[in-house]
């Protein structure tokens, strides 16, 4: 009996130590078990991402196929887990990565129109005698000749010119015979004279040269004879166009502007104007005048552009190319072209913020020159940008789960689900799907068309199907008819688009060359 008791007061001494250890754990760091449970009730949960790293997150807590609870991404802390891509510095010099600093720049965009090449209307001159009379003589009788200012053209003769000219001299000639007689008859005689001088004066013929009752017609400036309807011994009516000449050492260039470009073009431009018949060479001019109206058939506006042609390479009716500055003077921050990611529905670069390390960063975009795009929001001046292998940094390091987790903080805002006040349904992240296929040909659409392998992912057979593509440059350097690896998304509904593409016949031909 006293066995027992001892047996029974021992187990609850071990019970009451045991109970006062548990007691004292519990209340020896109170701190920090409130810190905890403060800080996890406190700070937003984003989002849930796969345990494993996979391109998968969810915006409500799941499981994944082994039963491991997905991890929770909370604010703040999105960036270190999702956002950054890591890459080891060998892959990035395998890849070729280089980059750029975002900076102030001032955009000259090439605006490229196509246009004709006309006559300045400025510079044409139209002969045409105010009096009637036959034609004698031509000095100048093909079209298309030059003529220098103050060469002869033609000799006319003209009864009216004539008695005109007779009568001036018969009263220059009474006028000195009456110098001894009285004024009124001076006077009478003086008027005579000026009414002859008059005469000839509006019949423009006071500097022509008169020899032999014939009057010679001269070049009014340098020029080249466009219409010639002067024949010698015709007869020619008062106003009656003889020839036309226009002076070619400055032309006329007319473009066509899309609509959309008008708001870029402004009075006094720079252009610089190319022809197919001197492809070598460049013609600089400037935009002078702007048509009022607008071509409602082809939607385009008329732009004139002023173009010296002092060797006369420039003819008429010619078709030409124009590039117009459309650029401002002011700088703006902007970053190349070529480091932007075009999804369709957003614009995404890469931010390198060490070495090896990467962040997608949403950015909204302004106006574009031929190289640079300028970036209102999303990337701060100075920033490095990727500007070559972003899209083998997407390939290579699963960038889509970093945009996946983007999407997610977006969506934390507006909620699982559809919600009225952001107008949209929050959808879980695309996932990519590998496939190998063939290159069949570019559509004029923009998208390509490609017989494919099936695809167990989606549960596709093969077939021939056409995807849309997030950035021409993925198939910069493939031709139809290549076998290809390929990786599409989806986009929207029922709507694929082609992430990564590299050819993989010229992986096999590298290897057949190796042996």
């Amino acid at each position: 009996m006293n066995i027992l008791v001892r047996i029974a007061l021992g187990g609850l001494l071990i019970a009451a130590i045991g109970a006062g250890g548990y007691w004292l754990g519990t209340q020896k760091s109170p701190a920090s078990t409130t810190t905890a449970s403060a800080d996890s009730s406190q700070r937003k949960v984003l989002y849930y991402r796969n345990p494993m790293g996979l391109p998968d997150i969810s915006p409500v807590p799941k499981k994944d196929s082994m039963g491991m609870d997905y991890v929770a991404v909370y604010a703040g802390d999105e960036t270190a887990s999702s956002s950054a891509v890591s890459i080891g510095s060998d892959k990035v010099q395998q890849l070729g990565v280089q980059s750029e600093a975002a900076a102030l720049r001032q955009l000259d965009r090439m605006l490229r129109v196509t246009g004709r090449i006309e006559i300045d209307e400025r510079r044409t001159y139209t002969v045409a005698p105010k009096f009637g009379g036959w034609v004698e003589r031509l000095h100048v009788n093909t079209t298309g000749q030059a003529v220098r200012k103050g060469q002869a053209l033609f000799d006319v003769y003209s009864p009216e010119l004539v008695s005109a000219q007779r009568e001036q001299t018969l009263a220059k000639q009474g006028l000195a015979a009456l110098k001894d007689a009285d004024d009124e008859a001076k006077h009478g005689m003086q008027q005579l004279a000026d009414a002859g001088t008059a005469r000839l004066r509006n019949w423009d013929i006071t500097d022509a040269r008169v020899n032999d009752n014939r009057i010679t017609f001269h070049a009014p400036f340098t020029g080249i004879v466009l219409e010639k309807k002067a024949v010698q011994g015709m007869r020619f009516m008062p106003g009656e166009m003889l020839y036309q000449i226009a002076d070619l050492s400055t032309v006329w260039v007319i473009g066509e502007v899309p609509e959309q470009d008008i708001g870029q073009i402004a009075l006094g431009s720079r252009a610089q104007v190319t022809v197919d018949a001197y492809p070598e060479r460049d013609f600089a001019g400037k935009v002078d005048f702007i048509y009022p109206t607008l071509n409602s058939a082809t939607r385009t506006l008329l732009v004139r552009m002023e173009v010296s042609n002092p060797k006369g390479l420039l003819k008429p009716a010619m078709f030409a190319n124009a590039q117009i500055a459309a650029g401002t003077n002011n700088k703006v921050l902007a970053v190349p072209a070529s480091a932007v990611i075009d999804s369709g529905t957003r614009q995404v670069v890469l931010v390198r913020l060490s070495e090896g390390r990467f962040e997608p960063r949403t950015v909204t975009l302004g106006s574009r020159s031929d190289d640079y795009v300028e970036v209102l929001s999303g990337v701060a001046a100075g920033e490095q940008v990727v500007t070559s292998a972003n899209f083998l940094i997407d390939a290579e390091s699963n960038l889509k789960a970093a945009l996946g987790g983007m999407k997610a903080a977006d969506a934390s805002a507006c909620g699982s689900g559809f919600n009225p006040a952001c107008r949209t349904e929050v959808r879980p992240a695309s996932v990519g799907h590998q496939a190998q296929g063939v290159l069949e040909a570019f559509n004029g659409d923009g998208t390509v068309s490609i017989t494919h392998e099936p695809i167990e992912s989606l549960d596709w057979p093969g077939m021939t199907m056409d995807f849309a593509l997030a950035n021409p440059a993925l198939v910069a350097d493939i031709r139809p008819g290549s076998a290809i690896q390929f990786e599409i998304v989806e986009r929207g509904e029922g709507e694929w688009v082609i992430t990564g593409m590299n050819a993989a016949q010229q992986e096999s031909n590298h290897a057949e060359h190796r042996h």
